[in-house]
């Protein structure tokens, strides 16, 4: 049976509009208070957002109250309630209304997969890959049930004809019109879905309502009087409602107007209600530009509520004076300014009642905020943090860099910190994803679960600050733990069984084979390449490191669980069931944080509410949709006018007027939402007035906050690109705002009013008096930091130089030198000097955590298979089972590629240890050294010794550090035994094959002699940086050699190894890239540092000091030294 569209033939609603919400409120105060005939029955005012509600009720307590006084700070007796739940009430309806989206998206899911293979679903199976599990659109299932959900809810409340039509059968859009053929599944759709749902039809619902009013109201339980306050749009549906409860209670429309005048002017529409939008001609009435660009809401606002009699509430404006008040005074009064009007607004340059900054990018525009906002606060005493409103469209990516920006007291000092840091800031409307840590562990476990569980996203969880608390991680522990599954080789997968489902049959690499290694590892020593059942013992697993394993054990575990039961799950109760189990079993909060765990399973509780008997199933797409719709933001009364700086989105505290307003990010592209029409959206095809518009809600908020604004509007955008520097422009409705300025004073305004601010907060124009801001007496930036930075790139920069410009006072003379300390002074002078001698230390790189199981291997990689070959082998290890822990390690590509890769690295080994073997005959000795050098003493030990031969092996090159290494321990061995007549031979790979350094044997009175000089080389590089690289050194010395017999030029080859080339092919850098000559010489040093002058006490044939200390080091070496293949 079909229901007429209800009439209500008499209307009683009392219409209240200003173009300011203050004077609402306070006729809104007059009127109560008035006491209602009932002496203990409440006040009901219905609020949009719950920022208008506490503002509101702030308002209000300065007028009600007891005694004469009034205004005793007390506002009581009154409720505010939002638009749903005065519906609610009307409707007779509980809570979880069953029409309502979250909840009608179950039964519409299990309507959905009813019908997928029948006629006229076509469209909707192919949009969810019906049919093929792969397809990833069959993931779709709960997003487009939730989505449909909303569509079908939009339509009963914007167009209840529509779904009237439906429901009798007639496949039409509501207006007259038959639905398009690509959108009458949906008229089937909900066909079923109103047999499917025990609850009356929306339409039923509405209309029974109307006809109960109409007959009395029985059991209405509202007081006689209520009213609604501060809506620009209201669906249909409820100004029905309205219209109907007016018969039987008074009620009051407390609505703001940007434009009282054209509100006037728009009386003809009221009259012939709503149309279609592209038949609607109000625009036409509009005058002023932004009104009708910016103001479609509430034009539209006005063909909904009819032909009401309106009452006008002035707020007494005083004549304007400023670009702000001339602006407000057009829109109130609905005018373009004439050329007198023009002539006689001649905007002051003090004037900043509207300022518009330019920046580049998110990060910029907090700082230039941040300015503003202290400059204000400073130049006005009167004005409090309370007294601004920050409002953005996307509070996600600004509130951590606002977070930053403000509110750090503990870091603001006299004359330290930025002033804004003592500016308490609260950002509202936030998700609760962001403000509760354990509704962000729940998003991420979702997460996960769906995903291949990599080594990133698990020690990522286990940082999030919950489960840390849980199993006592610090930050020492992350760092261990991380260390392990670099070394245990895990990359991603538990075990061989959650691999399977991703299509790789491959064991190695999961968490299962790694986490077994670490706990073999505490419980054996990988010595000898023992191994049990297939798990070689992870080394590095100290008895001190017990409790850490046990705890990290237990947290993948219990993460395991939750996947495993994830992937079992079917249905909302065994999701919920299983992220309710996780969460608890893998997180902890302490008292003062319980309530995140009551709003934990207050959510879970919800969702599963939500859901009542429906027993659809659900995968791990359809659940990251839901959890995706729970948390999104939303706002609470008491993050709202707190006295403190309130940072919002543009909803909550829309209209609420503020001294200063400022809304921070409206780029292009970001401003307005670009929220794409839904091809499903039977409303959008052919859009009535009245009915929602993204887009245009938008722009009415931009509207809204232009006329909340009483003495100064601050906007901030994305000028230009904050990577290349190119100019941006603003967003339109932006843009709109400029070019109305430019008409609204005696000559255009934008290039005074745009400020295009410096990619840099310490550029001197932030820190001179009127550079940015010419009306500013006083630089534009507070930010002593910022100064300090200017004022250091406004000094003359000293051209590069040695860290340390001449030679340090000699330290105190120690009678013992360790054999260990000349080895690590040799092998990087500059390092040991800036270590040992200054304390200089630098930043290591932190290696990133590898999710990839490997298919090939770099550079390093293979250097550390093959070292650990050789070691392996030479230090009595069989072959073969070194080659098995190689394979058992997981650091190779699995299989074939691994095992194609192990042996071109064993063939590279091979000829390495077959060189050595020979040489290693007998038992390996380490020998003590004890050494007179005369004023001191040279002692340590000197290992890898057979017989009477030193012999080093390294799958490196064979370089200019091992060549020297090897020449101390033999110089060593000379002086120290010389009773025997001491080789060193030091073998390393040269291309697929290898080289061997041989040095003879010396005298122990030519080896002490030899010692004595590097002792004082040393001694001279705890002094100074030394000039003796590596590499560059031996350069000079061989071709110095050389250059004896007119051979080569020493200098030209030791520059090569010194000086990077601009392009330089090989992508490794010279030894003036190596950091610690960076941090002695700078930047790209020349190689005149190195080739500097002879001091006093250098003497000998060398030319400069690079080539008298390579000459000390390296002449003798290469006079011993024989060089050749193997």
């Amino acid at each position: 049976m079909s229901v007429p569209a209800h009439r209500v033939a008499t209307v009683t609603l009392h219409l209240h509009t200003a173009e300011r919400t203050d004077a609402l409120a306070d006729g809104l105060a007059d009127l109560l208070v008035t006491p209602l005939p009932d002496p203990f029955a409440r006040e009901v005012v219905v609020v949009p957002a719950r920022g208008v509600e506490r503002w509101l009720t702030q308002r209000l307590s300065h007028r009600l109250g007891v005694g004469d006084r009034g205004g005793d700070g007390v506002c009581a007796g009154v409720d505010f309630v939002s638009p749903h739940s005065l519906v609610a009430m009307l409707l007779d309806r509980d809570a979880e209304d069953p029409w309502g989206p979250d909840r009608l998206a179950w039964p519409l899911l299990e309507v959905i997969d009813g019908c997928l293979d029948e006629p006229g679903f076509e469209d909707l199976s192919r949009h969810l890959g019906h049919g093929d599990p792969a397809d990833e659109r069959s993931a779709r299932r709960y997003a487009v049930a939730r989505r449909l959900a909303g569509l079908l809810s939009s339509y009963a409340a914007q167009r209840p004809q529509l779904v009237r039509d439906w429901r009798a059968g007639d496949d039409s859009d509501g207006d007259g019109n038959p639905l398009a053929p690509d959108l009458r599944w949906q008229a089937e759709l909900f066909r079923r879905l109103v047999e499917r749902v025990e609850a009356p039809a929306p339409d039923l619902r509405h209309a029974a309502t109307l006809e109960r009013l109409e007959a009395g109201g029985d059991g209405l339980d509202l007081p006689g009087r209520l009213s609604l306050f501060g809506h620009t749009r209201l669906p249909v549906t409820e100004v029905e409602l309205l219209r109907a409860l007016g018969e039987r209670r008074e009620v009051h429309l407390w609505l703001p107007q940007p434009s009282p005048a054209l509100w006037s002017a728009l009386a003809p529409t009221a009259v012939v209600g709503p149309v279609a939008r592209a038949d609607d001609d109000s625009a036409l009435l509009v005058a002023h530009p932004l009104l009708a660009s910016l103001g479609r809401d509430s034009r539209e606002l006005r063909r909904t509520l009819g032909d009401l009699a309106t009452e006008q509430h002035a707020s007494g404006h005083a004549d304007p004076t400023t670009m702000l008040g001339w602006l407000q005074s057009d829109l109130r009064a609905n005018r373009s300014p004439d050329a007198s009007v023009l002539a006689s607004r001649v905007r002051a340059e003090t004037d900043l009642s509207v300022q518009v900054h330019a920046c580049h990018g998110t990060a910029r525009q907090v700082d230039v905020l941040r300015e503003v906002l202290v400059g204000l606060l400073q130049d006005d005493p009167g004005l409090e943090p309370r007294d601004i409103l920050v409002m953005c469209p996307d509070i996600e990516t600004y509130a951590p860099l606002i977070s930053a920006g403000f509110g750090l007291a503990d870091v603001a000092h006299e004359d330290v910190g930025h002033p804004a840091h003592r500016l308490r800031v609260r950002l509202a409307d936030r998700s609760p994803g962001a403000t509760n840590p354990l509704l962000g562990v729940a998003a991420e476990l979702v997460e996960l679960a769906a995903g291949r569980m990599t080594a990133t996203a698990v020690l990522d969880l286990a940082a999030t600050e919950p489960v840390r608390a849980r199993f006592g991680f610090t930050d020492d522990h992350l760092e261990r733990m991380a260390h392990w599954v670099d070394q245990a080789a895990i990359r991603w997968g538990y075990d061989h069984d959650h691999r399977a489902a991703f299509g790789l049959d491959l064991d190695a690499n999961t968490w299962l084979t790694g986490l077994q290694r670490v706990l073999l590892g505490a419980a054996m020593s990988g010595e000898g390449h023992r191994y049990v059942r297939g798990t070689l013992p992870l080394d590095d697993v100290g008895d001190g490191h017990l409790e850490l394993v046990g705890s990290f054990v237990e947290m993948v575990d219990r993460l395991h669980t939750f996947v495993r039961s994830a992937g079992d799950a079917t249905s909302v109760a065994d999701w919920t069931a299983a992220l309710g189990s996780a969460v608890h079993g893998l997180t902890a909060s302490d008292a003062d944080d319980a309530w995140r765990v009551a709003q934990f399973d207050r959510e879970l509780a919800r969702i599963s509410a939500g859901v009542g008997d429906h027993e659809t199933r659900l995968r791990h797409a359809d659940v990251r949709a839901l959890l995706r719709h729970r948390l999104r933001g939303r706002p609470t009364r008491s993050n709202f006018r707190t006295g403190t700086l309130t940072v919002c989105t543009m909803v909550p505290m829309r209209s609420v007027p503020h001294r200063v307003v400022c809304l921070v990010g409206l780029d292009d592209g970001v401003f307005p939402r670009l929220e794409s029409v839904d091809g499903d959206d039977v409303l959008a095809r052919r859009p009535l007035t009245g009915e929602r518009d993204i887009r245009s809600e938008d722009r009415q908020l931009l509207l809204d906050a232009i006329g909340a604004a009483t003495e100064t509007l601050v906007i901030t955008y994305a000028g230009r690109g904050e990577h290349t520097g190119d100019d941006k422009p603003p967003a339109v409705p932006l843009g709109e705002l400029l070019d109305t300025l430019d008409r609204t004073s005696s000559e255009p305004v934008r290039d005074r009013l745009v400020v295009h601010h410096p990619l840099q907060p310490f550029d001197e124009a932030n820190l001179t008096a009127g550079a940015l801001v010419p009306a500013h007496r006083r630089p534009f930036s507070f930010d002593r930091t910022a100064l300090s930075g200017a004022r250091a790139a406004r000094a003359p920069r000293p051209a590069v130089r040695s860290l340390v410009p001449g030679p340090l006072p000699a330290p105190e003379v120690v009678e013992e030198v360790s054999l260990s300390d000349l080895q690590d002074f040799f092998a990087h002078p500059v390092r040991s000097f800036l270590r040992h001698r200054l304390r200089v230390t630098t930043p290591y790189d932190v290696d990133e955590t590898k999710d990839a199981v490997p298919i090939t291997l770099d550079g390093l990689e293979k250097w550390q298979v093959g070292d650990r070959l050789v070691h392996d082998v030479l230090t009595g290890g069989d072959p073969q089972a070194a080659m098995v822990a190689e394979q058992l390690r997981g650091l190779l590509p699995p299989e074939d590629l691994g095992a194609a890769m192990l042996t071109d690295i064993v063939t590279r080994v091979r000829p390495l240890v077959e060189a050595a073997v020979p040489l290693r005959s007998g038992p390996a000795r380490t020998l003590d050294v004890d050494i007179d050098l005369g004023d001191r003493r040279l002692t340590g030990t000197v290992g890898n010794v057979f017989g009477n031969n030193l012999v080093a092996v390294s799958y490196s090159s064979l370089g200019a550090k091992h060549r020297l290494a090897a020449w101390l321990d033999a110089l060593a061995l000379a002086a120290g035994h010389p009773d025997e007549n001491w080789t060193a031979h030091t073998i390393g790979r040269w291309g697929r094959s290898g080289r061997r350094a041989l040095i003879s044997p010396m005298t122990d009175d030519d080896a002490r002699t030899r010692l004595r000089s590097l002792v004082d080389v040393m001694e001279r590089g705890q002094r100074e940086p030394l000039p003796l690289p590596v590499k560059t050194s031996l350069a000079f010395a061989e071709e110095f050699a050389i250059g004896s017999h007119g051979h080569a030029d020493p200098d030209t080859k030791a520059a090569a190894e010194w000086v990077t080339p601009r392009f330089n092919e090989t992508g490794f850098p010279k030894e003036d890239g190596d950091q610690w000559h960076v941090r002695a010489w700078g930047e790209a040093a020349p190689y005149d540092v190195l080739a500097a002058p002879l001091l006093p006490d250098e003497q000998g044939e060398a030319p400069h000091r690079l080539g008298h200390y390579a000459l000390r080091v390296w002449s003798p070496l290469l006079a011993h030294e024989l060089v050749r293949g193997i």
